[in-house]
């Protein structure tokens, strides 16, 4: 046969085919490019709750979604028995079939014409997704078609798993409850990883007519429902007896349980910044509770003295991870004081608590020894006059014992000397964003409360120095600016940093933080809080408090090569209060929650920053030659070229004396 005879058939059949056909044709590649496109890329865009866990995924607290649900955000995986217990209740064939199961579907229909109404759907899990996707349109055989259709096209893009998960995250649960994850949590107050093969099969069933058997109403329709698939679970040898019968015994939750909200003001900032979504947090549940418990018990305490407000930060030294987090105290009762502040990240009136910065930064520059003596006099700085809090003077004092004791004129001659520029451009440095204001705004009553900051950069900062400390000795005597960072509240690598940004100079050396540190172990500590010495889990602490003018902010923060706690007492609303001061209102709190942690180290003495040096022992400059009593004592790098001695030298007098 002619070859090109017979192409010339075949090309003409074809045309004749097209010409014919082409309606058809055309209809089906319209249906076929419709049911490709006809799924969205998203099904569902619903509203989400925020939520937020500790670092071990205990539910710290939630906020609900904008349209009012419960709604949690989608989870990586389903639990295994609730996995099972839901293809066992609702779809035994679903890794079988492509979307729909056809005995299924006949056998619903025959139900349904048997019993004259809709008795049974006959849906498999996926068209189940499509129906709640598609908001639970009229049951009706157009709409079963419609989903049977959807069904089949979702099969071809997702994988059992994830119709598994789109199944569980927006099934209704009853009431306000949407998805599995709330449920667990409003119905057994754990995660859905936690159920019991009783509390899973009961959420396995719970779906299927949520209004009807509400926990709380219906509870023996609902147990009947659960037992039954409990022993079906024992049939297909997916249990044991023993199991099935103890699970059965297992009673049906009653009312919706409230959900934690051990974390409010920490919710309420991931609801703002991160509305939504799914927030694992560095937080620990269990220190956290106990946190609050003891911020309740401080706050009735200061109470009685009309302070309302209370705020606690605890935080690990070496990543900065935040521990716990109390932005402000529950209100009382009916009376609400601006209990809705996270003082936390509030700007406050510093007091005294940046004055160990000025100290260390002294020291670093060689402009004081440790004890040098300051001047503790009356003085005047064009029309400045800075008091000290008991209103008494010393003379002269020891730059340490001005420290340990927080006097107020020292303080302001050494920043005079350091320069309020300078000193700006160090707090800049160490992480403060609040002092944004020039060095004339706030002049020298920048070191006695002249500006403000919050609870989180101050903790940032002192946090900061300790790690710059710790770090030291196992840098070989450099530095690493990634050091520097507030507060941490979700977890960060840490891998890779170290050793690649390392450097010859930090912002403060680490002698002259180890020193400062020396002088804030010493500060006295009032008398009720003498049994904090007799405790056996005491650890040596760091620590510092503040007061603001007209008694508005008390602030103590301590540390430990481990750990920081962060304290703010007050009224949010700025009223003061005769009495509230760092020492009796934020102390005790810092130091009963320094009781929850484990005993701890001292830091360990930077022996390359340190050195050796002779000063005199009356005025603790370097020695002169003419000083009668000398000590030896370390001092960072730079306090090797202090001041020597000016009070003890050579003076030529006439011979009668006067000249």
């Amino acid at each position: 046969m002619d070859r090109n005879k017979t192409y010339g058939i075949g090309k003409g059949t074809i045309v004749v085919f097209l010409l014919r056909y082409w309606r058809i044709l055309i209809t089906v590649a319209f249906a076929g490019t419709l049911f490709w496109i006809m799924i969205p890329r998203s099904l569902f865009s619903d509203p989400l709750s925020t939520v937020v866990y500790d670092r071990n995924e205990t539910l710290l607290g939630a906020r609900i979604a904008a349209d009012g649900q419960w709604r949690f955000p989608w989870e990586d995986s389903l639990p295994p028995k609730y996995k099972q217990a839901l293809i066992q209740y609702e779809d035994r064939h679903f890794y079988a079939h492509p979307g729909i199961y056809p005995p299924s579907i006949l056998r619903a229909l025959y139900q349904n014409i048997r019993q004259g109404k809709v008795v049974s759907g006959g849906s498999t899990l996926t068209m189940q997704v499509m129906r709640m996707a598609r908001k639970d349109r009229d049951r009706n055989i157009l709409q079963k078609i419609i989903e049977s259709v959807l069904a089949v096209r979702l099969e071809l893009t997702a994988s059992k798993d994830e119709i598994l998960l789109a199944y569980a995250s927006n099934a209704p649960f009853g009431g306000n409850v949407v998805g599995l994850e709330a449920a667990s949590w409003r119905y057994f107050g754990t995660g859905p990883h936690n159920l019991s093969w009783a509390e899973s099969a009961l959420l396995a069933v719970l779906p299927n007519a949520p209004s009807l058997i509400h926990p709380g109403r219906n509870r023996e329709q609902l147990k009947e429902k659960r037992d039954r698939l409990l022993r079906n679970l024992y049939a297909e040898g997916i249990i044991d007896s023993l199991t099935c019968e103890m699970a059965s015994k297992e009673p049906v939750p009653g009312q919706p349980l409230p959900l934690p909200d051990h974390a409010a003001h920490l919710t309420d900032h991931f609801l703002m910044r991160d509305p939504g979504k799914k927030i694992r947090t560095t937080l620990r549940a269990d220190l956290q509770t106990g946190v609050v418990e003891l911020v309740e018990i401080h706050h009735r305490k200061l109470s009685r003295n009309q302070v309302h407000n209370l705020a606690c930060l605890v935080m690990e030294v070496e990543s900065g991870n935040v521990l716990a987090y109390v932005g402000n105290t529950r209100p009382e009762g009916n009376a609400f004081h601006e209990n809705h502040v996270d003082v936390i990240r509030a700007a406050r009136s510093t007091g005294s608590i940046l004055k160990p910065f000025l100290f260390a930064a002294m020291l670093d520059r060689g402009l004081i020894l440790p004890g040098t003596l300051v001047p503790d006099i009356p003085l005047q700085y064009d029309g400045y006059s800075p008091k000290n809090y008991e209103r008494g003077y010393e003379g002269a004092v020891p730059a340490y014992q001005a420290l340990e004791r927080s006097l107020n004129v020292p303080s302001v001659v050494m920043l005079e000397k350091y320069g309020v520029q300078l000193f700006l451009g160090l707090l800049n440095n160490l992480g403060f964003t609040t002092f944004d204001k020039t060095s004339s705004h706030y002049g020298l009553s920048l070191i006695l409360g002249g500006g403000e900051t919050s609870l989180w950069e101050l903790a940032g900062a002192y946090g900061s120095l300790a790690r710059i400390l710790n770090h030291y000795n196992i840098t070989d005597g450099r530095y690493d600016p990634s050091d520097l960072h507030m507060p941490r509240l979700r977890e960060e690598s840490q891998s890779g940093t170290r050793q690649i940004n390392i450097r010859e100079e930090g912002v403060l050396s680490a002698g002259s933080i180890y020193l400062t540190f020396e002088s804030l172990l010493k500060v006295n500590r009032p008398n009720e809080l003498f049994k904090w010495f007799l405790m056996d889990s005491s650890s040596p602490i760091a620590w510092k408090t503040g007061t603001s003018f007209g008694f508005r902010d008390a602030w103590a923060v301590g540390l430990t090569p481990e750990y920081l706690v962060a304290v703010w007492a007050g009224n949010a609303d700025g009223e003061g209060r005769s009495g509230l001061t760092g020492l009796s209102s934020a102390a005790p709190l810092m130091f009963d929650l320094f009781d929850l942690l484990p005993g701890t180290s001292w830091f360990g003495q930077p022996s390359d920053d340190l050195r050796k040096v002779v000063v005199c022992r009356k005025s603790g400059y370097l020695a002169g030659p003419r000083c009668p009593e000398v000590d030896t004592t370390e001092v960072s790098p730079a306090g090797m070229h202090s001041d020597v001695c000016p009070f003890h030298r050579l003076v030529h007098l006439s011979g009668d004396g006067a000249f």
